[in-house]
């Protein structure tokens, strides 16, 4: 049997640490995905509405285990909660009668979580509108919720003790979730929850784009994020950091691994890291915006000749750590979208507090509108706004992409973290 500190995918030295702690402690949504504005998403929405829906925004909150939906254009206003773990007493018995689950549990609660649990990283809802999936990374699984009974219609374990970041095929049938710890992504029957294939990554998969009219994955690996070893002269202790590259055509084949690395210390910035975070394509495809660990600033990779074009800092605030091993999960910026003519990006200055517009062309930032936490930035179907969610407040800011300035702020759960467009039934009420 494989060693604990093996399946965790932590170093022994690191999972002492964490036993101690525990122990003192006792479409498009079937035509609604509004992923990175790209060819195969260039116009939205893509095909017809669900019959019997209404268009919302789905905002996932980390620590509360709720997805709050809100109002698509206007005011933004919320409409109604959804929760995503009407089976947690079930999952928490198997928790703590699997010892290795139940370290894992506390260790994403003490390092990821901040303290806190993670009970919905991403989700989308089905081509029908009448259900919403999520990842749920400290349960280590995807859930399909019927969105008016409150019922789970099916649940996937991923490989691994984590599950991360999804992205939803343009034609809403197929969904891409990262296993953290399993170094996979799983790809699935939205409706049925049946794995259609998967395809190995670098260590801690995280961010995924369907790309090319959907016929292929990009994923991008961060790395241990969790450890103390933040010094630039240990970035090889983060382990394997790749941008992957799967054909769904051929079976979930790898058919390309980009290391940043070499890219980035040819382009005269080996103080970089090569840890992608957020990321977007260019409408045609041919660059990807990417925002890196410890780094207030965007990295722009050309996927044709493989080279880093243009490196663009943006402003930073006086209050962040000199000392990089005080960084949340290695992050500084951590939020990214792209209007839909590509002229500018949205940016969550995660650490730094702000939300910001940034044309493409100079990368120079507009406006800084002030924000607690802000952590991951969504366009909406018009390609006209962005919607922020601020996990230190507890709300969803509004930003217009032409002018800089924000629309609306609206109160949301706790943590809130991915924000993703989709359906919910016409008749829905807003509760379960």
């Amino acid at each position: 049997m494989a060693s604990i500190s093996t399946l965790l995918n932590v170093k022994p030295k690191t999972l002492s640490k964490l036993s101690a702690g525990i122990l003192s402690v006792a479409a498009i949504a079937a035509m609604a995905v509004y992923a990175p504005w790209n060819s195969a998403t260039a116009q939205a929405p893509l095909g017809q509405q669900p019959a019997d829906s209404k268009p919302v925004f789905f905002v996932g909150n980390n620590w509360d285990g709720t997805v709050t939906v809100i109002e698509p254009s206007g005011d933004f206003k919320q409409v109604g909660v959804i929760n995503m773990i009407p089976d947690r007493k079930q999952r928490m018995r198997s928790i703590y009668w699997n010892p290795i689950k139940l370290v894992a549990f506390y260790y994403i609660r003490n390092t990821a979580g901040e303290g806190n649990d993670q009970f919905v990283d991403d989700m989308y809802s089905t081509p029908d509108g009448r259900s919403i999936v999520a990842s749920r990374p400290s349960f280590a699984d995807v859930v399909s919720i019927n969105m008016s009974t409150g019922q789970i219609n099916w649940r996937f374990e991923v490989d691994g003790l984590r599950s991360d970041h999804m992205a939803v095929s343009p034609d809403g049938q197929q969904l891409a979730v990262s296993a953290s710890t399993g170094n996979v992504v799983h790809v699935l029957d939205i409706n049925s929850g049946k794995e259609l294939g998967k395809f190995p990554t670098g260590d801690k998969p995280h961010e995924n784009i369907f790309f090319d009219g959907g016929t292929k994955i990009l994923n991008s690996s961060i790395g241990d994020v969790q450890t103390s070893y933040d010094a630039q002269w240990q970035d090889y202790t983060k382990g394997d950091r790749y941008i992957t590259i799967s054909d769904i055509t051929k079976d979930f084949e790898v058919i390309k691994t980009i290391d940043l690395r070499p890219a980035l210390d040819a382009a005269g910035y080996p103080e970089l890291s090569n840890s992608v975070r957020p990321a977007v394509l260019s409408p045609d495809e041919k660059k990807l915006y990417a925002q890196v660990s410890f780094f207030n600033g965007i990295v722009e990779y050309d996927l044709t000749t493989d080279k880093v074009t243009r490196v663009g800092q943006l402003p930073g605030s006086d209050t962040i750590p000199e000392d990089r091993k005080d960084y949340v999960n290695d992050s500084r910026h951590h939020g990214l979208s792209i209007s839909a003519d590509g002229k500018n990006l949205c940016v969550a200055g995660t650490m730094d507090d702000y939300v910001t517009i940034v044309d493409t062309a100079t990368f120079t930032a507009k406006n800084l509108i002030p924000s607690g936490k802000p952590y991951w930035a969504t366009v909406t179907p018009d390609g006209e706004n962005c919607l922020v969610s601020e996990s230190e407040t507890d709300s969803v800011t509004v930003v217009s992409f032409k002018t800089g300035q924000k629309v609306a702020t609206v109160p949301v759960g706790n943590h809130p973290q991915r924000v993703r467009y989709g359906y919910v039934p016409a008749n829905w009420s807003g509760t379960q």
